[in-house]
């Protein structure tokens, strides 16, 4: 097995018994990167030099031992808010991690793959990247997306677009494209992507990886570059179920620089690994909503792959039943009303004045103004701002906006009632596998509809996972979505591990 090969559990493995160096691991994916990502385009900016320098300093921790340091206590700590026990435990200890370029990194461009913040540098780590760092990652690079993260295909890119590394004519989904499309490609071991309507599982889906949507405070946000601030949330996205338990431990944990951070313990997600090889899904129950499969447009291998998932989560034990979630017809059009508005708020700082673009042709300050949000926000964001301006202006604010909390509050309470008859919802994550690059970028409204069947999940602020579980015709990825109620992770982890452990496809990669 090649170096790029390799998963988080195996990779820490080798470096423990010193097969192979994290600086040996670095230069591996480096050298894919370097390869690959010409054709790929999942990197807006690779952090070589940084990442070789991590890499000496992690394999001199291992030399010493420090990741040894108070094993007992890391292994006996339940509580993962613990960062000081957890940073000793050093659980991805020379671990090459990717990063959406949404997150905030000290010293290394963050450019929201926006024209706007091409050149901007900030001064600080989020909080989920000083984690990653804590617990022993090597940062390797900023990972392409749709501008802002507002799309589903990583075409809306101020830079480049990024392709599907299983078929080069196809999207990778979006917005977290590149980075489950480094991910998918093994140019990294695991990245992390932000999800506000779909962005982490979508893409997962495509690109046959696995993807977190963590329940909505679950995950701090201090440092993510916000589009919707009510429904984005940081997750990871990794080879497999197990690397994704691993990456939520390091990254879940109460931060008292976010407001909207759930002041709740955290287990120790991997737990629920040990769960099913003891239980397998015995007594679990799984809602199968109605609304979902009746919709027009879902697409016959998708279908097929739901039903053979369904049948093989049956046989470990999974029970199904029928639910409703009645308020799915009006999911899209309250996202679309609410995401853009808050949107249209939060992209009011970028105006040329404090950091970013600034136009230097202009005659006065609202000319300038003017100049630089049409020079820096590609089209699609501008399209957002504007549908969002609009929804808060005077006069249409409880026509639209107002009205669509209203909907959004509604949508809470369907999984409310779903999940008093069952433990984990089982859908779709899109009606269709990915589709071929510019085939829907024109049609905004087809583009919006691919996040049908994801986007209640933020709206909820529900947990929500994608697994691989099968393929179409043309041999691109499908997955299966599993759903939880609020703050319970461990039911979609374990159900997903299930189904990875006994479908197997998790051993498939595109050959490239």
């Amino acid at each position: 097995m090649y170096l790029h090969e390799l998963t988080i559990q195996q990779a820490k493995k080798g470096l423990e018994i010193k097969d192979f160096s994290s600086v040996d691991l670095v230069n591996a994916m480096l050298d894919r990167i370097e390869k690959l990502d010409g054709d790929i385009g999942a990197y807006i900016s690779v952090d070589a030099d940084g990442a070789r320098k991590a890499a000496l300093e992690a394999d001199q921790r291992i030399s010493n031992k420090e990741h040894l340091l108070l094993k007992d206590e890391c292994s006996s700590n339940n509580n993962k808010t613990d960062r000081k026990i957890n940073a000793l435990c050093y659980p991805l200890l020379g671990i090459p991690v990717a990063l959406k370029d949404l997150l905030c990194t000290r010293g290394l461009k963050t450019t929201c793959a926006s024209k706007i913040l091409e050149n901007f540098v900030p001064q600080y780590d989020a909080t989920v990247v000083s984690m990653l760092k804590n617990a022993g990652a090597v940062i390797i690079g900023k990972t392409n997306l749709d501008e802002f993260a507002m799309g589903s295909s990583t075409e809306n890119s101020g830079f480049h677009i990024t392709r599907n590394p299983w078929n080069r004519d196809y999207v990778p989904g979006g917005s977290s494209g590149g980075s489950a499309a480094a991910v998918s490609a093994q140019m990294c071991t695991a990245a992390l992507g932000t999800d506000t309507g779909g962005s982490i599982r979508q893409p997962a889906s495509h690109c046959g990886v696995v993807g977190i949507k963590p329940t909505y405070g679950r995950v701090s946000r201090y440092g993510l570059v916000s589009y919707a601030s009510s429904l984005d949330q940081i997750g990871p996205i990794t080879r497999d179920v197990t690397d994704a338990a691993i990456m939520l431990n390091v990254i879940c944990g109460h931060d008292p620089l976010d407001s909207t951070s759930a002041n709740v313990e955290v287990p120790d997600f991997t737990a629920a690994l040990t769960q099913f090889e003891t239980d397998s899904l015995k007594g679990m129950r799984a809602g199968i909503p109605k609304e979902f499969l009746s919709l027009k447009g879902l697409d016959p291998d998708v279908e097929q792959a739901f039903n053979n998932a369904k049948k093989t989560l049956e046989k470990l034990g999974v029970e199904m039943v029928e639910v409703s979630l009645p308020q799915t017809d009006y999911a899209v059009a309250a996202y679309y009303v609410i995401a853009p508005s808050e949107a249209s708020s939060n992209l009011a700082r970028f105006d040329g004045v404090r950091y970013g673009l600034r136009d230097t042709e202009a005659n006065d300050l609202i000319d300038m103004y003017k100049k630089t949000k049409s020079k820096g926000f590609g089209a699609e964001v501008q399209r957002r701002i504007i549908t969002g301006t609009y929804a808060l202006s005077a006069g249409y604010y409880d026509a639209y906006y107002g009205r669509a909390t209203k909907v959004r509050a509604m949508i809470r309470d369907d999984f409310t009632r779903a999940f008093e008859s069952c433990d984990i919802i089982i859908s779709p994550v899109a009606p269709t596998p990915a589709f071929k690059i510019g085939e829907n970028i024109d049609d905004p409204l087809t583009m919006y509809l691919t996040d049908i069947f994801t986007l209640s999940t933020n709206m909820a602020g529900l947990p929500g996972i994608s697994v691989p579980c099968g393929f179409s015709s043309k041999e691109l990825p499908i997955g299966l979505q599993i759903m939880a109620n609020r703050f319970d992770e461990m039911a979609i982890i374990r159900a997903g591990y299930g189904l990875e452990h006994t479908l197997g496809i998790k051993q498939k990669f595109p050959d490239i």
